[in-house]
């Protein structure tokens, strides 16, 4: 296959501050069985500290490596225990209680085939669902889509088909029919969006990043007053402007409950939230990632309150192109890493577990000695969700959805 890469105008690429789209087709043979399933992608942009958002509180190691910087069940704010070893960022109540529902399943020490740390590169397998970056144009929840033979109920001419931001992320992209929705308001680009951007033409265009840069340098000055640095350690998630964080993240998420919900609407989706780039202060218990998990707590209650009954029959996959660094960096915060965590969300798992074939957080047990090692395969459990939820023949799984992830078996009950 020829691989043509789609690269954002600028416009887009400033403005996109992430991207929800559906398809509208839903499976035959889950039709014949009754059911009428639906799932929802959010992609994490950014790389998610999974050690931060899920403690490993019962690992003899963990406080020593993250001090008084470790969640901790007597901490304050306590993290919420999940069982006996793993306990949950204090920003996310919503998932607890979904957790003790058993509608949530946390998939830990998990990460795509790619094990370098570049953004760009990341998300590109996380959502082409190659092992490789730049291999194929297409992605694999719309190959997998594209498997799917339809009963015909749904008319996707007729049919409301979302889309938040301006850019079609890659995951999505294909020959199953895809449209779009944006809000009125868009988040503007923060200090993430405008380190990937430069970091995306210093490759393809090194006189607009010098320029960009330059720009960006000439713009915190002039507007805040405030150091380069303190606009890069989380000044755009401190109130007022995490509100407007938790009021996009919840419009974005609670659209898509809502069409996912209609009768003759999408059974499909996948949503892109960016700002997840925890470089500086990253603050788990109280500052940047706690207030991201907390608005990311929020988007689920949008989607569970706005699918109604529908939300029995519905599994939201949490996913992100990788982890970051097991121990905090000289500014307070975690650096690119590999081994992360997964949330699962929805009335139709079989969830109140957290699945993980825990490495350890030695020394030696980490990744390249930096990095929560990676145990299982992503692939693994999106090849198990659209096995048994959706009911993707599992050879397509193999060949076309995931190519060459033939011994990456489909991860089994992880839907009721």
């Amino acid at each position: 296959m020829t691989f043509r890469h789609h690269l954002p105008t600028r416009r887009e690429a400033l403005i996109g501050a992430g991207s929800l789209f559906a398809w509208s087709q839903m499976p035959r043979l889950a039709r014949a069985e009754g059911r009428d399933p639906r799932m929802l992608v959010i992609v994490l942009r950014g790389a998610l500290d999974g050690l931060g958002a899920i403690a490993p509180v019962g690992d003899p190691d963990w406080i020593g490596l993250r001090g008084d910087r470790a969640l901790a069940l007597d901490g304050k704010p306590p993290a919420l225990p999940l069982d006996s070893f793993f306990a949950l960022n204090p920003a996310m109540p919503n998932l607890h209680r979904l957790y003790k529902a058993q509608q949530a399943t946390i998939v830990h020490a998990t990460a795509t085939p790619y094990r370098e740390r570049s953004h760009f590169d990341g998300q590109d397998v996380l959502e082409s669902g190659i092992a490789r970056p730049g291999a194929v144009d297409t992605g694999w929840l719309n190959r997998a889509l594209a498997e799917l033979a339809s009963d015909g109920r749904v008319d996707p001419r007729g049919s409301r088909v979302l889309g938040v931001g301006s850019v079609t992320p890659l995951v999505v992209r294909g020959r199953a029919p895809v449209l779009s929705w944006v809000p009125q308001k868009l988040l503007p680009a923060n200090e993430d969006t405008q380190a990937r951007l430069l970091d995306l033409y210093k490759h393809t265009d090194p006189k607009l990043a010098a320029a960009l840069e330059a720009r960006i340098r000439l713009a915190a000055l002039g507007a805040t007053g405030l150091s380069d640095a303190a606009m890069a350690n989380g000044a755009a998630l401190s109130a007022p402007g995490i509100a407007g964080v938790r009021a996009y993240f919840a419009e974005a998420a609670g659209t898509a409950g809502r069409f996912l919900a209609k009768p003759d609407g999408p059974r499909v989706g996948a949503v892109g939230f960016i700002g997840w780039d925890t470089h500086i202060n990253e603050g788990a218990a109280s500052g940047q990632l706690a207030n991201l998990l907390g608005a990311l707590d929020g988007a689920l209650a949008a989607i569970e309150t706005n699918m109604g009954d529908a939300w029995r029959e519905t599994v939201v996959a949490i996913i992100t192109e990788f982890g970051r660094t097991a121990r905090i960096n000289g500014t307070n915060g975690t650096d690119h890493g590999t081994g992360t965590v997964a949330f699962l969300a929805g009335g139709a798992l079989r969830g109140g577990r957290v699945i993980a074939d825990w490495p350890g957080l030695k020394q030696a047990q980490l990744y390249e000695e930096r990095d929560l090692k990676p145990t299982t395969d992503l692939r693994a459990v999106l090849k198990g969700l659209l096995r048994d939820h959706l009911r993707v023949d599992e050879r397509a799984l193999a060949s076309t959805v995931f190519p060459d992830s033939i011994g990456v078996a489909p991860l089994a009950g992880l839907v009721g």
